[in-house]
């Protein structure tokens, strides 16, 4: 059977191809060198496909350079976002250093603008007089000093001392007058607000008000009236027999306050220990977790900052505690009229109570004024 034959057979053109292919292969592969540069995009010579003639973008004259943010997933731009607002909180806490820049001479300023803060200071100067009487009494009457002939400015210098203690004891009572007008703007405010009308339909009266109001405002209600009282009785506006028996009603609407006072604190500090605990065992799970796909540097960040803050409210509950157990000292001599030590515990712990109470609205004044300065 005849065959066909064609000019160039099978092997021939196949040879032939594959001998130019190689030559031309060897030629731009001998002139073609690697670019030094690599941060764009380099069209490789050897494809087959042309370069497309860029064109101007209709948005902007400069050109844009794409990176790799194309390509990222949901949760690489969740993770960055948080971390982008781990950083803002970073810069939002630098400010906190204005509070070292308030000077001491401003937060006493604004703290003796207040009443309460004028009867702060005016107490720390009262018991710290009772506290160099006291020790000046115990020192003169020692065995060293007992026999020796005393300085006649000395007597002058302990009466003085004395006269100004008293001073001070009756402008802090004048200080507080009237205290009595925030709790009746409460049970007011409570009675005005009451939607339970009587059968005649009628309100019910102030008095069921009274009655029914929180122990803590209804103490602190006759207390206040028992306490006007024994001023007014001090300054000679009403008797002195009216005035002791008020004084003696207001110390044991102290006493009882008190109580209240140190049953709320222990109940409020209770309920800062159980958060800070949960805040705790987040921070320590995360901790002992390690750093994974699933981790939340903002949460962490502000687990921190709740924790920095509920272990300085704890602090604060524990200076307000410390601070009622010195009240209670004080007043328990005069309601129970105990009479063993009662100079020297009741200066002792008035003393204490002025300067945790002090401290406490110091720091109050502080952190007022350094908000004030960030805004």
């Amino acid at each position: 059977m005849s065959s066909i034959t064609f000019p160039y057979g099978h092997g021939h053109a196949s040879s032939s191809s594959v001998s130019i292919n190689d030559s031309q292969y060897n030629r731009l592969s001998a002139s073609y060198e690697p670019p030094t540069d690599t941060s764009s995009f380099q069209m490789n010579p050897l494809s087959s496909h042309p370069p497309r003639t860029p064109r101007t973008s209709i948005m902007s004259n400069g050109s844009h350079v794409f990176g790799n943010d194309i390509y990222d997933t949901k949760a690489d731009s969740e993770e960055k976002s948080q971390a982008i607002e781990v950083e803002d909180d970073e810069e939002d806490e630098k400010p906190d250093s204005s509070k070292d820049r308030v000077r001491r001479e401003d937060v006493w300023r604004e703290l003796l603008k207040s009443a309460n803060g004028r009867d702060k200071a005016f107490k720390l100067l009262q018991y710290s007089m009772k506290m160099y009487l006291l020790f000046h009494v115990a020192v003169t009457s020692s065995r060293v000093f007992r026999g020796q002939k005393r300085p006649p400015w000395e007597a002058e210098l302990t009466k003085r001392l004395t006269s100004a203690i008293a001073g001070f004891s009756l402008t802090r009572k004048c200080l507080i007058l009237f205290n009595w007008l925030p709790p009746l703007t409460s049970i007011l405010a409570q009675h005005s607000t009451d939607s339970y009308p009587t059968q005649k339909g009628k309100q019910k009266p102030l008095l069921h008000t009274f009655l029914h109001a929180p122990p803590p405002v209804l103490l602190e209600f006759i207390n206040g009236l028992a306490d006007d009282a024994a001023t007014f009785s001090k300054l000679g506006i009403i008797g002195k027999i009216t005035g002791e028996r008020a004084g003696r009603l207001a110390d044991y609407c102290w006493f009882a306050s008190t109580l209240v006072n140190l049953v709320e604190n222990s109940v409020e500090r209770s309920v800062i220990l159980d958060l800070q605990h949960q805040v705790e065992n987040r921070l320590y799970s995360e901790s002992m977790g390690g750093a994974t796909t699933k981790s939340n540097p903002a949460i962490n960040k502000l687990d921190e900052k709740e924790l920095m803050r509920l272990r300085r409210q704890d602090y604060w509950i524990q200076i307000t505690r410390l601070k009622l157990v010195m009240d209670l000292i004080f007043v328990s001599y005069d309601v129970f009229r105990l009479k063993r030590a009662k100079g020297q515990a009741q200066t002792f712990a008035g003393l204490a109570s002025a300067v945790l109470s002090s401290a406490k609205l110091y720091d109050k004044h502080k952190n007022l004024l350094s908000k004030s300065h960030t805004h």
